[in-house]
């Protein structure tokens, strides 16, 4: 899909709705993950820098994140604002951490989130990371270190979002596309994607929107979208993210996010 700078490109097959689908487009920020070659706890990347897996920032007056065994817990992603491009409503700086704990990390409500703005940043960090132990990645979803790009880019939409309502006249998502042919249908779907790593945006899901069923979520932003490569996986072919309140957003209070999974 073409991007512009301010909108994407709306298919033929789609032209007659294009003002209204123009209007539930949303800027987000993709993320090129790289697997690198290297250890699993040898990570080559600095301590701030924005990664899956690999070796957090921690100021050395804060204690090193365990789970309700003691356990240290393993940095699952890293996302250093700095390095985005400057997204509304999102931080123009600090650093986003998601922790998952090594036993059990399938059981949502187990991770731990952090936000270290730049005054933390300026801090002494540990870098001692001895005692975590290369067995502590072997059931994780993400099997790799990976280096982290990014690109503003545009979302257009999913059926699988429950912030995305869209009616074509009086038909809706799916018995409008039944009525495609299959060079039409592939313009339908390649627009209608929400799939990949990304920040912000609309989510992909490979069952249902969580927030779909819980009223005090429904308008709960997607932080996060981590999605399936060649060595990420929640589950069967399951996709995560981290979600957070608009006003937990706005006043950083990003302890509050929640992470959800899901797989076919």
């Amino acid at each position: 899909m073409e991007f512009s700078d301010t909108k994407a490109v709306v298919p033929d097959v789609l032209k007659d709705y294009e003002s209204d689908l123009i209007k539930a487009q949303r800027e987000y920020v993709s993320i090129q993950a790289t697997p690198l070659e290297c250890g699993i706890t040898d990570d080559p990347l600095e301590l701030t820098q924005s990664k899956f897996l690999g070796q957090p920032f921690i100021p050395s007056d804060m204690e090193y994140p365990k789970d309700e065994n003691g356990k240290p817990m393993v940095l699952l992603a890293q996302i250093n604002f700095s390095e985005i491009p400057q997204l509304s409503g999102f931080p123009a700086s600090g650093l986003l951490q998601l922790f998952f704990s090594s036993d059990g990390w399938w059981d949502m409500g187990t991770e731990k989130v952090f936000f270290h703005n730049e005054n933390d940043l300026q801090k002494t960090a540990i870098s001692d990371f001895s005692f975590i132990d290369s067995s502590l990645y072997n059931e994780l979803p993400v099997f790799r270190i990976h280096k982290l790009n990014f690109k503003k880019s545009i979302d257009t939409g999913c059926s699988e979002d429950s912030q995305f309502s869209f009616m074509f006249r009086e038909k809706d998502y799916w018995d409008f596309e039944d009525d495609l042919g299959d060079i039409e249908k592939e313009q339908f779907h390649e627009y209608f994607s929400s799939t990949g790593h990304k920040i912000g945006g609309y989510g992909d899901f490979t069952q249902s929107d969580p927030r779909e069923y819980e009223k005090s979520q429904k308008d709960d932003i997607q932080l996060l979208q981590i999605d399936i490569d060649d060595y990420i996986m929640f589950g069967d072919s399951g996709v995560g993210h981290l979600f957070i309140k608009p006003n937990d957003l706005e006043s950083g209070k990003f302890e509050n996010a929640w992470f959800y999974w899901d797989c076919c």
